[in-house]
């Protein structure tokens, strides 16, 4: 399969990912092994899942980890955080802090069984926390190689122009 780069990073992601988000949910272990294997034999590289997908404290990422064993280093994994957990959807009070990202990130690499994550997301934007801790966390989680790539979801236009100028000034 074709492989593209991932936004301006050098990572290269194929050009079909898989989203994890019915592990633990509607696949158990065996399903989630099952059709993990088939996105690796299909030259799928490209894995997305987040804390709080698959129920209660992430159990989607624990079944991810543990389909992906010893291939872990073959594959690009994207994970979130700072989504309230238990449904409901929304952020979660204070998941952009530096103290939540810190713990999340610690939480999210047990359960996929990994000492790094290729791109770390904030799920959803926190009203609490100023953008700027949020991103220094992030870039703290950068130089201490465990995030590779950071990137976000549900920001709107306004959020990622603050985000980004933020970045652009702080090199």
């Amino acid at each position: 399969m074709k492989l593209k780069p991932l936004g301006n990073s050098e990572i290269q992601v194929s050009a079909v990912g898989l989203g994890c988000m019915n592990f633990g949910m509607m696949c158990d272990q065996a399903a989630t092994t099952s059709v993990v294997d088939a996105a690796i034999e299909a030259d799928v590289n490209f894995f997305d899942v987040a804390d709080i997908y698959g129920g209660p404290h992430g159990k989607a990422e624990e079944l991810l980890g543990k389909a992906l064993g010893s291939r872990r280093c073959d594959i690009i994994l994207a994970t979130k955080f700072g989504a309230k957990q238990g449904g409901g959807g929304g952020a979660a009070p204070g998941g952009g802090s530096r103290e939540y990202i810190m713990k999340a990130i610690e939480d999210s690499l047990q359960r996929l069984g990994t000492d790094y994550i290729d791109l770390y997301q904030h799920h959803f934007p926190d009203s609490e926390t100023p953008v700027d801790e949020t991103l220094r966390a992030l870039g703290d989680l950068v130089q201490q190689g465990k995030v590779r790539a950071i990137g976000c979801s549900n920001y709107t236009g306004a959020m990622l122009a603050e985000a980004a100028g933020f970045a652009a000034s702080n090199d």
